[in-house]
């Protein structure tokens, strides 16, 4: 099958692309993922992915996004700091950005999907910080009201400690599933899957550690 000339500068772009995406993610590692799309294939349209946070792998389709360019010429080419969020839940911040080829139309997209959850945790380190009449630990004071409040209060646990909720030690995590259980959180309806998915460990794991 013969390549044209704008399929061999289409192919060039997507390489240097490539580089572009490796650098950004080297720079920003380990709080933003970066991947590139190919938007001439939609339907195995990642090409790379670097600081996988969302999960996805090589070969997966285009986002409704990347699908929206293919379709419309006129899409908007940057579409910066939108709220997103991903697989397991966490907080995300996404920018993407629209590659034309040397027709002028959509053929690649590089987006950037930020983490939020350490800078949660540093906001939440530094409230702590700043506190000057603490009354008693904070999980006491808190209402278990939904999963945001449960999100909110394993990061001000990992804040206490400063570190990600992610990072937290074996035994840590053991005291932090303790305290969520005398608070009432884990009385929650799916609240085993919820804490499991945000500390990025199994369900079995947060059962034994409920328990012990």
């Amino acid at each position: 099958m013969k390549t044209t000339r704008s399929q061999q500068g289409d192919h060039a772009l997507l390489e240097q692309l490539d580089h572009i995406a490796r650098g950004l993610a080297e720079t920003l590692s380990p709080f933003c993922e970066v991947v590139v799309h190919d938007l001439t294939h939609p339907r195995n349209a990642i090409m790379a992915i670097y600081n996988n946070l969302s999960e996805r792998k090589i070969g997966d389709p285009a986002t409704e996004l990347g699908l929206a360019r293919i379709r419309d010429r006129d899409f908007p080419q940057v579409i910066a700091n939108y709220a997103n969020a991903f697989r397991d839940g966490r907080r995300a911040k996404s920018t993407s950005i629209g590659i034309r080829g040397i027709g002028g139309e959509y053929v690649a997209a590089l987006c950037l999907n930020l983490d939020l959850t350490l800078f949660n945790t540093v906001q939440s380190a530094i409230t702590e910080f700043t506190k000057v009449d603490v009354q008693g630990p904070p999980m006491e004071s808190l209402s278990p009201a939904n999963v945001e409040a449960l999100h909110d209060a394993i990061e001000q646990y990992a804040a206490r400690r400063s570190k990600t909720p992610r990072s937290l030690k074996a035994d840590e995590r053991k005291a932090l599933v303790k305290d969520l259980k005398a608070a009432g959180f884990m009385d929650m309806r799916r609240a085993v899957d919820t804490v499991s998915a945000y500390l990025g460990v199994s369900r079995s794991t947060i059962y034994v550690d409920a328990r012990d």
